[in-house]
């Protein structure tokens, strides 16, 4: 239903089906809870298009079109059907006026923005209650509430005051595309004044290369130590969880004064052959 004449034709669907007694509601919907008769659920609901409507109607105010939430309010009466329950002795309107509200309020706090307006039970019900609540207490402009306000309508429904100055905030904008021209004379789109924060991609190119040509020299480095420095070195400097000088010792069969000075010099040897194959390859080593 997304036309008016949609919504019309819809409208007149609605008168067609005729109101039922209790009696034969509780048939309908035994027919179909026993033996899956579809053509009884499609009478149980169309007699209760009506009240889609009716409670559809009663959210025409937050900005949504009413054929969609009419749409999202039969999908809460399609599930009071497969959960209604004849045997319990109350009338399905009853029982469905619950499932199509929750389904058109579900629907209500997405379609209202593109940020969603409340998650928690507290924020849905400020939502759904603050214009009712500030028609009573006489706030009908666009702008904050006052302090009095604030705390009457904080206080009727056991939210904190900033809650209901975000949400009166909120409910007061829309959602404007980032794709909009900022003037009708210019071709500028809001999206083109936005400024990335993060780092541009020629630096991070840039850093990607240095970093690789690093590791290089490093790899070539090492070649020039023998196994045992090399390995001292990697397990004292290179490693996320360094071993111990003690360690290194016992394995190796020497005191840990010893591994200290094959470590000392290995990191010499390694610079100096760095530096050296970085001159070699044309390029500056600079402090990491």
């Amino acid at each position: 239903m997304s036309t008016s004449t949609d919504l019309d034709r819809y409208l007149a669907e609605t008168r067609s089906y005729p109101m039922l007694t209790a009696e034969e509601e509780r048939d309908l919907a035994r027919r179909w809870r026993d033996s899956g008769d579809e053509e009884a659920a499609r009478k149980l609901v169309g007699s209760h298009m009506r009240l889609v409507v009716k409670i559809a109607r009663k959210f025409s105010g937050y900005g949504v079109d009413l054929a969609d939430v009419i749409a999202e309010g039969n999908v809460g009466l399609m599930q009071a059907v497969e959960k209604f329950d004849p045997e319990l002795g109350y009338r399905f309107a009853t029982y469905a006026q619950w499932w199509i509200r929750a389904a058109i309020q579900e629907y209500v706090l997405t379609a209202r923005s593109l940020v969603r307006m409340g998650t928690t039970s507290a924020q849905k019900k400020l939502f759904f209650n603050l214009r009712r609540l500030k028609s009573r207490l006489a706030e009908y402009g666009e702008g904050d509430l006052s302090p009095d306000s604030v705390s009457s309508i904080a206080r009727d429904l056991g939210v904190p005051e900033a809650d209901v100055i975000d949400m009166n905030r909120r409910l007061a904008m829309r959602d404007a595309s980032l794709n909009a021209e900022i003037s009708e004379s210019a071709e500028t789109e809001w999206q083109d004044l936005l400024e990335d924060e993060g780092e541009r991609q020629d630096v991070r190119v840039a850093e990607a290369d240095e970093l690789g040509w690093r590791r290089e020299l490093l790899e070539e480095g090492l070649q020039h130590l023998d196994q045992r420095e090399r390995h001292i070195l990697v397990e004292r400097r290179l490693s996320e969880e360094p071993m111990t000088l003690e360690a290194l010792g016992r394995h190796y069969g020497v005191s840990s004064e010893r591994v200290r000075q094959i470590e000392v010099r290995a990191f010499e040897k390694l610079q100096k052959a760095v530096r050296s194959a970085a001159l070699n390859s044309g390029g500056e080593l600079r402090a990491a």
